[in-house]
Order: structure tokens, then sequence, then C-alpha cells
């Protein structure tokens, strides 16, 4: 049984270590104009500081320092290839690097990860029927799946807050799934990626003059670890594996945990494909953006966005405790996906340019959620900006 101080010491570490750098990144961001500039693709209205990936990169690592988990073989590669994707991003955020570039660079490193540690996607887990698959498989299917979540995590990065509460929200869910599986190394670096965001969380969503993003350093760390989750719990002899009950679709799981980002991503660049364009164009058609243009703040778009991925891991859950097999389970994770990205997204971009009753009303709600003049939002402000 992992005692409750694992759990507490790397989380407030890994917290107030993120606290402590977080205004002397920025200061860095700001002296030498490391931001990012506002166009028509984006939706700041002024230059925002763009490296909060490396506070985020700094409280993970001190976190999982004060654990005797850092002896354990597999950490520092962990370890290592988070800071290659730290590097990768943060070098694209100033010079801006090519798309193919990046993703033949991520490749290299996802193979690394699976070469040094021994982790991949190469067990189904009961899955139709099937458990372990043959390396010749499990590799290439790893690497897909792996640098597809690299890249959703970075393209729903497009509003404040929504990244980086994802994972927060992700990074908790699976940090009750290695606690209760006893799986102390991803219990640590779990809590640990909580206690690091959140610091980040709370100043890029309610701060005005320390808000900074996370950028692209910060968000391929993110996807990286995201990736380093799911492989360990769909690895063979994982602790998830030995501790799985015959009904846990362990499958439908991680893809419940992972619908939004991944189901949105392969929207957007399923639609560019089809249109003749690189499926890496930039353009304004994820689903962050919609919630922007039915009237939501960025605040109001990031819950929407989050509630919708919840909703999925409890349908999922639900659908688990209630017997389903792990097949109908995957089945309901796909066909929530799928609704609440391609077909909600086509349907709401009808209402809009229709000005239906629907848009009408939903953009009623919505702006309820532009809270910045509010005095108590004021006051999480300044309170915020100070700290």
């Amino acid at each position: 049984m992992i005692s409750i101080e694992n759990v507490i010491y790397p989380l407030l570490v890994a917290f107030f270590a993120t606290l402590w750098i977080h205004p002397r990144i920025l200061e860095i961001a700001i002296m030498k104009n490391i931001v990012d500039n506002p166009d028509a693709r984006k939706l700041q209205r002024r230059p925002v500081p763009v490296i909060g990936g490396i506070a985020v990169f700094f409280g993970l690592i001190l976190g999982l320092s004060i654990s005797q988990v850092i002896t354990t073989n597999n950490i520092f590669i962990y370890a290592a290839v988070m800071c290659a994707m730290l590097y990768l991003g943060t070098i694209d955020d100033i010079l801006n690097l090519t798309p193919r570039l990046r993703f033949i660079i991520e490749i290299a490193i996802v193979i690394l990860l699976m070469a040094v540690s021994g982790d991949s996607i190469n067990n189904f887990h009961g899955l139709w029927g099937i458990e372990s698959i043959p390396a010749w498989v499990a590799y290439p299917l790893t690497i897909v799946a792996s640098v597809g979540i690299i890249n959703a995590i970075n393209l729903i990065d497009g509003v404040n807050g929504l990244s980086t509460g994802y994972c927060i929200m992700s990074s908790s869910i699976l940090a009750i799934h290695f606690y209760s599986s006893g799986n102390l190394p991803m219990t640590i670096i779990s809590v640990s990626a909580v206690g690091a965001i959140l610091p980040f969380f709370l100043h890029n969503v309610f701060g005005e003059r320390t808000r900074m993003f996370i950028g692209d350093g910060g968000a391929l760390v993110m996807g990286i670890l995201m990736s380093i989750f799911m492989m360990n719990i769909l690895s063979s002899g994982s602790h998830s594996s030995t501790l799985r009950i015959s009904d846990m679709g362990l499958i439908p799981f991680c893809l419940a945990i992972m619908a939004i980002p991944v189901f949105d991503t392969l929207r957007v660049m399923s639609r560019r494909m089809l249109k003749g364009h690189s499926p890496f164009k930039a353009d304004k058609t994820h689903l962050h953006h919609l919630f922007i243009d039915l009237g939501f703040s960025h605040v109001g778009t990031t819950c929407s966005i989050l509630t919708l991925n919840a909703l999925t891991i409890g349908a999922w859950y639900l659908s688990y405790k209630l017997g389903a097999p792990i097949d109908v389970q995957l089945y309901i994770v796909l066909a929530l996906g799928i609704l609440f990205t391609f077909v909600f997204y086509k349907y709401m971009r009808i209402q809009i340019a229709k000005k239906s009753k629907v848009y009408l009303a939903i953009n009623k709600i919505a702006t309820t959620t532009h809270l910045e003049d509010k005095s108590f939002w004021k006051a999480i402000r300044t309170f915020i900006d100070k700290i």
C-alpha cells in the first residue's frame, strides 16, 4: 500500500517549486522578448510571454527528486524524454521549426523512450479477446498513438487554461488509478504533474501581469507525459494489467481520458487533408474556436470542453460499473468522442451561420461566462498577480 506521504510531499514540492520560479521565468521572457504575438488566427490581443513550460518542468522534476522513485530505472528515461521535448518545443517557440522537422524529432524521441524503458502499447488487455500483440504491430502502433497524443495536447493549447486544465484533470484521474494499482513510480509522476501544472494554470487563467503561455515546450512535455501514462497502462506486465478486473477495459479507459483532444485533432487534420491542405496547416477550426464563436469566454470555453471530456470518462466508468463488455465500453467512448467533436462541431457551425434560435439560446448562456469585470474576479486576479 502506498503511504499518503509518498503522494502529498511530491505534490507540494512540485506546486511550490513552480510557484517560486514562475515570476523569474516570466521576467526572463519579457527581458528577452520571448513572446507570442497576436495575429489573425490567435485569440489574444497583446503579446504574451510563451515559455511557461520551463516553469512547469522545473516543478515536476523537483517533485520527483524528493521521492525514492527517482532511483527507479525508467524514471531517468522519462525525465530525459520530457527534457528533450522541452528543448524541442522551446526552440520551436523561439525559432519556429518546420512541422516536418518537429514531427521527425518527436518520432525519434518516442522510439528512444520505447527502446530504453521497454514500454509500448503491446497488450489489448482482453479487448476483442486479444491480450499480447507482436512487436511488429506494437511498435508502429505506439509511435502513431504517442505522436498523435503529443500533437493533440499541443493543438488544444488555444485558450487560457485548456491544455493545462485538461492535464490537471487527466493526471488527477490517472493518479487515482495508479494509486489503486499500487504503482508507486507512476503515482508520484502523476501527482507531481498536478502539483507542477496547478500554479501555472492559476496564473494563466486569472493572472494579468503574470499571465504566461505554456508554449510548445510545455505542451510537448505534457504530451509526452500523457503518452508515458498510456504506454505504462497498456504494456504487458504493468501494475494495471495485474490488477485488472476482467470487465474493466483499459483501452476504453485510456481513450476516454484522451477523447476530446484526440477526436478533435482527428477531425481538424482529416478536414484539412480532404481540402488538399497540409494536416499541420494552422487554422481556426478547433473545438475551442467554436466555443469562442458561440460567445464563450476563455474560461467558459475551457470549462465547457473539460466538461465534455469528463462526461466521456463518466460514461465509460458507468458502463464499466454496469458490467458492459470491454468492446461495448470502447464503442461508447468512440460514439461520444465522435458526437462531441465531429457531430457537435458541424451542427453548431450550421446554427451559427443561420443565427438560429439554438445559437441565440447558447449565445445567451455564453455571455454569462464573461467574468473579467466582476469584482470577485478582479480580487482573484489581484491576488494571483501578487504571488
